[in-house]
């Protein structure tokens, strides 16, 4: 199977932005879906957003007007770009990838201080 790996993350204060990266390597797959769920700790995993091969978007609503969610097709990349970042935000991001077969990647970890 493929794999996923992302990248990005890191420690900002309240305010401020990241960018997320997640490229598909490995084995050649069919992605119908990509986006990021994210875990902070003593809580479940919850969708954060998600971008299907037509360019549709869907984006919690917490992050709505703040994140923005694209992908490129030809490097089987996705892109979340997160702006005002808030304290309550920080937790591990996971991005997954859904079409032939579902994929999550490592995570990476996101630290918002006040």
């Amino acid at each position: 199977q493929g794999q996923l790996v992302e990248s990005g993350g890191g420690s900002v204060q309240a305010g401020e932005s990241l960018r997320l990266s997640c490229s598909a390597s490995g084995s050649i797959f069919s992605i119908d879906v990509m986006g990021w769920y994210r875990q902070a700790p003593g809580k479940p995993r919850e969708l954060v957003a998600g971008i299907i091969n037509n360019g549709s978007t869907n984006y919690a609503d917490s992050v709505k007007g703040r994140f923005t969610i694209s992908r490129d097709n030809g490097k089987n990349t996705a892109y979340l770009q997160m702006t005002s970042l808030k304290p309550e935000e920080t937790a591990v991001y996971y991005c997954y990838a859904d079409g032939e077969y579902f994929l999550w990647g490592q995570g990476t970890q996101v630290t918002v201080s006040s």
